[in-house]
């Protein structure tokens, strides 16, 4: 699926997709360029996420912590929604930084992310936990960066540490994985032709800008432990001002998502950690 899908929408892969097979030993079912340093994008939000979760679990920081938004340092026009309040400053908490970071893929989350954890700080953190090539690219200003680079199979790897309970604390990992795997978290990729229920067996992060399109994340079998895990960065198709769902490498990755699903219905990882998401229940208000 693939082979058929990235063919079709054409331009460049880099990408790196592992499952578990029957005997619980994780296993490579897709490598295409898995060691070439991209343009990660906003998929490096995790990256940035996972720096500042480190210092909370340090003791340096907490999730209740305000910053101030101020109008300076929003993003206009930006993805997100610090950009739509209209009225600063304002203040939030770190939970609140991170939930807008990691769903709605807040460009003003990112700088408000980089007031508590400069970028130099955050590369060494990264480097630290064994990722060199996942950094951010830092500016004159200490405490703003662009998103920057990593490989598709070091973001695999921060996927697996993520779940597999080495990069973070249990609590600052399921804080993580509850935004990756929330209703709201991104739904015209991998996720988009699922039901609710399905959408919460996958955690996902996508990343746009220019001519890329990129998703990486993990499917969990129904126990709630990791089965399968992709990283798909791609370049280069046609309709790069088209930054919705009909991209063709989106409309591709549409494709992949449910036969992904499909593939490891019936797979479980019960030697793995696991990660029940929390329950969906929608409000009427009141």
């Amino acid at each position: 699926m693939y082979q058929q899908e990235k063919t079709r929408a054409g331009g460049n892969w880099y990408a790196y997709v592992s499952v578990v097979g029957s005997d619980g030993a994780r296993q490579v079912a897709v490598q295409e360029n898995p060691d070439t340093v991209v343009e990660a994008y906003s998929v490096n939000k995790i990256a940035v996420a996972t720096a500042v979760l480190d210092k909370i679990d340090r003791g340096l920081l907490t999730l209740d912590q305000r910053v101030d938004v101020t109008a300076d340092i929003v993003v206009p026009n930006g993805d997100g929604i610090f950009s739509l309040d209209g009225a600063y400053p304002s203040s939030v908490t770190l939970g609140h930084v991170l939930a807008a970071l990691l769903t709605v893929s807040d460009d003003t989350a990112v700088r408000l992310c980089g007031l508590v954890c400069p970028a130099a700080e955050l590369n060494q953190i990264l480097v630290d936990k064994g990722f060199p090539n996942t950094q951010v690219e830092p500016v004159a200003n200490p405490n703003r960066f662009y998103l920057g680079t990593s490989t598709a199979r070091e973001t695999h790897d921060l996927l697996q540490a993520l779940v597999g309970g080495t990069l973070l604390s249990p609590a600052s990992t399921a804080f993580l994985l509850g935004l990756l795997r929330s209703p709201i978290a991104f739904t015209d990729g991998i996720r988009r032709t699922m039901s609710s229920d399905e959408r919460a067996r996958v955690a996902t992060k996508a990343g746009w800008f220019a001519d890329a399109r990129h998703e990486a994340g993990v499917m969990f079998d129904p126990a709630g432990a990791a089965v399968l895990t992709y990283v798909l960065f791609a370049d280069g198709q046609a309709d790069a001002d088209n930054f919705g769902s009909t991209h063709p490498a989106v409309r591709a990755r549409a494709v992949m998502g449910p036969q992904f699903l499909a593939a490891v219905n019936g797979v479980t990882n019960p030697a793995a950690p696991v990660h029940q998401p929390r329950r969906y229940q929608p409000s009427n208000g009141g």
